[in-house]
Order: C-alpha cells, then sequence, then structure tokens
C-alpha cells in the first residue's frame, strides 16, 4: 500500500458583487471554480499515479497566511465529486497553510474556525519564518481536533529561511506530525514552480538547493518522521514508489526508512488524524 498525500489542486477565483441585506450595501462573493480541462488534467494525474502504485492519494488545497472565513471555500468537494471513482483507491482532501510574517499572529487554525477546518481529512503547514517554524513544531503539532499532521518546507529555496533545530523537529515528531519532502524538487526544471508544494523555485540552482535542503531534513530527524510526497503538477514529473524509495536512500535514509516514507509512515499520520480509525485506513 503506497501514499501519495501531495497531488496540487488550484482553482480560478472569481469575484462578484452580491446584495446585502441591509439596504444599500454589497459584499464581494468569491467563488473557486474548476474548468473541465483542470478536472481533466487531474484525472490524468490520478490514472498515473494508480498505474505506478498508489492506493491513497491526497488532493492538496492550498491557502497563503491564514484561513479567512469571510473569502475561504472547499474546492476539493466540488473536485471529488467530478472524478471518476477508482476500485480499491482511498481519496483523500488536504488543506495547506503557508506561513509567513503575517501569520506570525494567528492563521486561523483555532476552534472558530472548525466548521471550515472538519472536512479536510489532512492539516499541513508550510511554515516560512522562524517563529512560524517553531510554532508549527511545538504548538500546532500538538494532539487536538486542529492538529497539524504534517510540517512541510521550501526545500527549492537558495536556503531555509530557519535552522532546522533539533529540538523543535524532535518535539514535533514526538507529538505526533511528520515531516515531508516533496520530491518534485529534485526534478529541477521540469519542474513547476509552487511555493505551496515545498517548492519555490525551479531550474539546476534549485535542483542543487533541494538536494542539500532535503539531505539536512534526513540527518536531523535522523530518518524517522518523514514522508515522501509527489507534489507535481504534471504527469511527466511523477515517479513509481520503488523509483521513490530509491531517491530517498540517496539522501541518506537507510532502505527501511526509506520505504516507510511512502507506505508505513502516512499510514500512521492517517491514524493520528482526526476522523480516522484502524477500521479505516487501508492495511
Amino acid at each position: 500500500m503506497y501514499y501519495d498525500l501531495n497531488l496540487p489542486v488550484a482553482a480560478h477565483e472569481v469575484t462578484g458583487a452580491s446584495q446585502s441585506k441591509k439596504k444599500g450595501k454589497q459584499s464581494q462573493q468569491y467563488v473557486f471554480l474548476l474548468t473541465p480541462a483542470q478536472v481533466a488534467s487531474i484525472e490524468a494525474r490520478v490514472d498515473l499515479l494508480v498505474h505506478l502504485g498508489y492506493n491513497v492519494i491526497a488532493f492538496n488545497q492550498t491557502v497563503n497566511r491564514k484561513i479567512d472565513p469571510k473569502t475561504h471555500a472547499d474546492i476539493l468537494n466540488t473536485l471529488l465529486s467530478q472524478l471518476k471513482s477508482r476500485s480499491g483507491v482511498l481519496f483523500l482532501k488536504r488543506l495547506t497553510i503557508v506561513l509567513d510574517e503575517g501569520s506570525e499572529s494567528g492563521f486561523g487554525l483555532s476552534s472558530a474556525n472548525t466548521a471550515l477546518l472538519d472536512p479536510y481529512d489532512i492539516i499541513a503547514l508550510v511554515p516560512t519564518t522562524t517563529a512560524t517554524f517553531s510554532s508549527a513544531c511545538l504548538t500546532h503539532s500538538l494532539p487536538s481536533p486542529l492538529t497539524a499532521h504534517i510540517i512541510s518546507l521550501q526545500l527549492t529555496s537558495p536556503r531555509l529561511p530557519f535552522h532546522l533545530k533539533q529540538t523543535l523537529v524532535r518535539t514535533a515528531i514526538k507529538n505526533g506530525a511528520v515531516f515531508e519532502i516533496n520530491y518534485v524538487g529534485a526534478l529541477g526544471e521540469s519542474a513547476t514552480s509552487s511555493s505551496a508544494l515545498g517548492v519555490s523555485d525551479t531550474g539546476p540552482s534549485a535542483k542543487r538547493n533541494w538536494w542539500a535542503s532535503a539531505r539536512e531534513v534526513v540527518r536531523v530527524t535522523k530518518g524517522k518522521g518523514i514522508i515522501v510526497s509527489g507534489g507535481a503538477l504534471a504527469v511527466e514529473d511523477y515517479r513509481g514508489p520503488r523509483d521513490v524509495q530509491n531517491l530517498m536512500c540517496l539522501l541518506g535514509l537507510a532502505q527501511n526508512f526509506a520505504h516507510d516514507a511512502s507506505a508505513v509512515t502516512p499510514k500512521s499520520l492517517l491514524m493520528r488524524a482526526r476522523k480516522f480509525s484502524s477500521a479505516t485506513v487501508p492495511s
């Protein structure tokens, strides 16, 4: 049983004015649309992942800075209603929040937004500052109905924006969080840029950055508490589980840890996620 917990999904945002109940006032309405071409592209990526041997696929919706109840919309329900079902394949919904300086005062992962967050199976954070990395590791990895299950890093940046302090990393892993490595960053020029995927740049320099930063993640974690995901936007950037495991071994992971990163640790993550039990996670 192999897992890819990062199949990126982006929708077109359309804004328009709607009449408010209060006389003379209008409010802005935000609508997120998936075009037929986008749905067809996602179907093609899913078909390839299934062909490569993946059985559990998480569709990833990304928001920047914070969750805003006034503008947030769950685009994944609409998507899942349009996708054809695949026998023996489990689809999941993931929400990723990219944290920056503006997130340091709060980014909406609170009980006030439970109704918005509850439909998602997985919550991931992408910290980009020292403060948000510390918060992700120490506070938001603690077990709770609103816990963050995944901490993903922008590995293709010229350098990580913070030091991976072992005390913070160990605490996050002890709390049950995992650190995500998206292998799309290792593909260099063929990868499509997206900061939400742990990919903030492309090209030869980005590829070198990815190798250096990914090795640092492996070193600090000692190979434990790591998952590997795709994060690819194009079908040509996807790789099968065995190829991905070989790639992880090149980062310094022992063979058993490389296997765990795409088969065992993701399952443990789902067992920890608030809406799963041992009866609902594929074996």
